[in-house]
């Protein structure tokens, strides 16, 4: 059974105010947040959108083992200063391994390891992510067009194979500091993140 819409409410953040809808799959309980602006009225043109999984030790803690939790703020940043967007925010902690496995492979790169081959060596996938409950989040918000906020083009094919029209693509390149240029250079050169790697 798919996802279903629950309940939508005003959410005032640090970047503006926004309204924030939760999701939820009847079949394990997961519950998944669109977190939207300026679509009062069906948009009649691409929209910013970013697919931004869960990373708590990022979004939550600033871990500057990642770049994801100045992704999301640069998001919504973005979204606020355009007047319209989304942040579909998936409950998919640690590339969908969970946060468990998540530390573990965190404990394997402290060893040296690399982020795809710290999951591999626990017998995990080095992304295990699934994207069936944004088309159905993005029909309900009445979103037919996206331009997507990423620097993942896997996730544009992922998205476009469950039948989204994705029109074009925005990178988002922030965040970057001496403790995730390896992980950064790693989602470059294994993974086909399309990263400057003047950046690095």
């Amino acid at each position: 059974m798919p996802i279903q819409f629950v309940a939508t409410s005003r959410l005032p953040t640090a970047f503006g105010e926004f309204k924030i809808s939760v999701f939820q799959d009847p079949d394990t309980g997961e519950e998944h947040v669109a977190l939207s602006k300026g679509l009062e009225l069906p948009p009649n043109e691409p929209v910013l959108v970013r697919v931004h999984s869960e990373c708590l030790t990022g979004d939550a803690f600033a871990s500057l083992k990642c770049d994801c939790g100045p992704q999301l703020q640069a998001t919504q940043r973005l979204i606020h200063e355009a007047g319209q967007g989304v942040i579909l925010y998936l409950r998919q902690e640690g590339r969908g391994i969970g946060l468990t496995n998540k530390i573990r492979a965190y404990a394997l790169q402290d060893q040296g390891h690399d982020t795809v081959d710290a999951n591999l060596m626990l017998n995990l996938p080095a992304d295990a992510r699934t994207y069936e409950m944004c088309n159905i989040m993005l029909e309900h918000l009445q979103v037919k067009q996206v331009k997507l906020i990423t620097n993942n083009p896997l996730k544009i094919q992922a998205l476009t194979e469950q039948g989204i029209d994705v029109v074009g693509r925005v990178p988002l390149t922030v965040g970057l500091n001496p403790f995730n240029e390896q992980y950064l250079k790693t989602k470059h050169e294994r993974m086909s993140h399309l990263y400057d790697t003047d950046d690095f």
